[in-house]
């Protein structure tokens, strides 16, 4: 396909990819303006709904695409550590590949069984208006498989998501990936998108730079959590990161029913993350996967856990703790984490839910905890830690703590109030 091309009004049924001549130039396909819809067949064979590889200036607007998940497990889990999620699942929705300005406005999905929109090794994706429901499909034993959301991957650069509706899938609705050895993805904007019911993350910014999180909404965040990936390793998180992640923003998030972690900050160094709240007002029955508001962590041995800012966030309601500190020149300032340590962890690991780390009882129990180690050891010192409001059960006694290896008195630690609950 190339040039402009208009779809036919109501359901085409498809049997292949609608795929774009490789190289081609200008291509603008849109809806009928009394609407189109492209449905994949029950025998349908292909990568995706609509395919590029090496294309440029492409333009996508106002049509739908509807798959056949009529199977909701699959035996296909996650790629090897060397293989493109593009290159590894099929029966997407819109897959671009080796492309540069690509732009899809104002096209809806549902029921595609694996990714609703990917773009890998591309340049100048601008997505805006996308709408996603019921997406997405599980493996093998009924957990999360990453898919059903949207996907910039293996090094995408100048990309973002504005202004989408993401709902009821099995995986992360919006994320950045790039396999070991792969450029990290780069300048990218999460911006204003509503995100709803899904058992994984509602955003992941993974190995990637310079990317902005803002003002972005949603809940039922780990939900339904008999599906989340907990064999998997991977806790439901509303703003997740991984891989090496630098000089990013996360900025004015708002989620609710949050069952796992607020932000999770594995990899994410030299960057901000200011005026999100993550709120969870229901009983703690209603949240099995609560997790610690806020997690620090240094999986990948590029980075260092350094020079983030955390300031002006509101964390209500987590089973655990509200942050677990590692690394240096960090700043945790001016936040409220308020009800925290539902769980009522006290350090007793005769407690099915608290029994971890018995070398280090405070690790659950603490309203924020410096640790010497996440994945690899680390030096915690030189952090400032101020102006925080911390409530929950005993933050009279485990406010502010340091577990083996790290110092309170390493750090500028003052100004913290310290309220208990029962």
């Amino acid at each position: 396909m190339t040039g402009s091309i208009t779809l036919p009004p109501g359901v085409t049924e498809i049997h292949k990819p609608l795929q774009f001549e490789r190289g081609a130039n200008d291509i603008n396909l849109t809806g009928d303006p009394s609407g189109s819809t492209l449905r994949l067949a029950r025998n349908f064979t292909g990568r995706a709904a609509i395919l590029g590889v090496n294309v440029a200036n492409v333009r996508l607007e106002r049509f739908q695409i509807s798959g056949d998940r009529a199977d909701l497990k699959r035996d296909l889990y996650l790629p090897p550590s060397n293989v493109s999620f593009a290159d590894y699942y099929d029966h997407n929705g819109i897959v671009f590949v080796t492309s540069k300005s690509i732009t899809i406005r104002n096209v809806s999905l549902q029921n595609i069984g694996t990714f609703s929109i990917l773009a890998s090794r591309c340049r100048g994706v601008a997505l805006e208006g996308i709408s996603v429901k019921d997406s997405g499909t599980l493996n093998a034993q009924g957990h999360s498989n990453t898919t059903g959301g949207i996907l910039f991957e293996e090094g995408t650069a100048d990309f973002s998501a504005k202004h989408c509706h993401i709902e009821s899938i099995c995986g992360n609705a919006i994320w950045t990936h790039s396999n070991d050895g792969s450029p990290r993805n780069q300048d990218g904007i999460i911006e204003n998108n509503d995100i709803w019911g899904t058992p994984r993350d509602a955003i992941q910014v993974g190995h990637a730079t310079r990317v902005q999180v803002l003002n972005n909404r949603g809940g039922r965040i780990g939900f339904p959590s008999d599906e989340a990936d907990l064999p998997g390793g991977a806790t439901p998180v509303a703003v997740d990161s991984s891989g090496d992640t630098s000089d990013s923003i996360y900025s004015g998030n708002q989620f609710e029913d949050v069952d796992g972690q607020c932000i999770d900050l594995d990899g994410f160094h030299d960057g901000r993350v200011v005026n999100n709240s993550c709120i969870n007002r229901k009983p703690p029955t209603a949240y099995p996967l609560s997790h610690v508001g806020i997690v620090f962590g240094n999986s990948n041995p590029a980075m260092r856990p350094e020079g983030v800012v955390v300031k002006g966030n509101v964390i209500q309601g987590f089973g655990y703790g509200a942050v677990y500190l590692i690394g240096q020149h960090q700043e945790v300032s001016g936040n409220q984490f308020i009800d925290v340590n539902r769980n009522h962890c006290s350090g007793d690991m005769r407690v099915a839910i608290c029994a971890y780390a018995p070398d280090e009882p405070g690790m659950l129990r603490s309203g924020i905890y410096l640790a010497a180690h996440s994945a690899r050891p680390v030096k915690t010192r030189g952090n400032r830690i101020w102006g925080n409001y911390i409530s929950g059960f005993g933050m009279d006694r485990w406010c502010v703590t340091a577990g083996p290896g790290a110092r309170l008195d390493l750090n500028t630690i003052g100004n913290n109030t310290c309220v208990t609950a029962k």
